[in-house]
């Protein structure tokens, strides 16, 4: 039998269209409500218009990473955060990302540099917890601002094709991990540091270079999952609701990952940016007015 609450929100949220003859039937939004039977079990905050939020979230951000290898975050942490707000965000990523990225470095370690990715950690590792820091000080419009905003400027970096190519000195990659555990911390896109300045200054192979990225990224990600449990961001609900979500995370990272022979690698990096500039763009406070947010 169903509780009060689950009646309420069905009612609340259950949109009819009137077709042809008169007869009616469920919006999506509210057959998505009406399918999921457990939903207060996984997504006990959450109404029938912030699950079709946070499910596309994920399969848009599924799609950029598989067909780019990059930008599930900087895809679903702004619109996640309309739903959720930025720290239940972060703590979702964290563990929807885990399973892939620790596997995919215990593989790549074996082959990294690590004379050059330990000075990355080091600093990253102390800037982490400035970035959670002010994750959970400021309020929650303002860090969607601040989100917006940094997936923004990053992704316009990106697209911009700039890269700097000067040596890879030590201080260089000491500031970069550094800027990168910043970003880490407050909106978990790390990434975008070391793709618009330590990339460009590499001197090895590709294969060398992927294999450094890759074991970073894992070792980040144990590291920043002490420092999200010890801010109290890691819960027993993130986990309980990261599972529907990384199945949808996994069949959109594999339908992106085989989707090369529709178009060139450029066309898709391109839509990519699209992508993530348009997550970011609707998530701006600004636009909660006009959106009916």
């Amino acid at each position: 039998m169903n509780s009060p609450h689950r009646s309420d929100q069905k009612r609340r949220f259950l949109s009819l269209a009137v077709l042809g003859h008169g007869a009616i039937r469920p919006s999506p939004i509210s057959r998505l409500a009406v399918m999921l039977p457990y939903q207060d079990f996984f997504f006990p905050s959450l109404t029938g218009d912030g699950l079709a939020v946070l499910f596309g979230a994920t399969l848009l951000g599924g799609l950029v990473r598989g067909f780019t290898g990059f930008g599930f975050a900087m895809v679903f942490m702004p619109l996640a955060s309309i739903v959720l707000g930025p720290v239940a965000a972060l703590g979702l990523i964290w563990f929807i990302d885990l399973p892939v990225a620790l596997p995919v470095a215990a593989r790549s370690a074996k082959h990294a540099e690590w004379r050059e990715i330990v000075p990355l950690l080091a600093t990253a590792t102390l800037a982490l917890p400035i970035g959670v820091s002010l994750l959970t000080w400021l309020d929650r419009d303002t860090m969607r601002w601040v989100l917006a905003l940094l997936v923004l400027t990053a992704v316009g970096l990106m697209a911009s094709g700039w890269r700097y190519h000067g040596r890879p000195t030590v201080s260089l990659s000491l500031g970069v991990g550094a800027l990168s555990g910043l970003c880490n911390g407050m909106a978990s896109i790390g990434g975008m540091p070391l793709a618009v300045f330590w990339l460009g200054a590499q001197r090895n192979d590709r294969h060398k270079t992927r294999a450094n990225l890759q074991t970073y990224f894992g070792i980040s990600t144990f590291i920043s999952g002490a420092v999200l449990w010890w801010k109290g961001i890691l819960t027993l609900q993130s986990v309980v609701s990261a599972i529907p979500l990384f199945a949808i995370y996994v069949v959109a990272f594999w339908i992106g990952s085989h989707g090369f022979r529709l178009a060139s690698e450029t066309s898709f990096r391109r839509g990519a940016y699209l992508l993530i500039f348009l997550s970011a763009l609707i998530s701006l406070p600004l636009l909660d007015g006009l959106l009916g947010r």
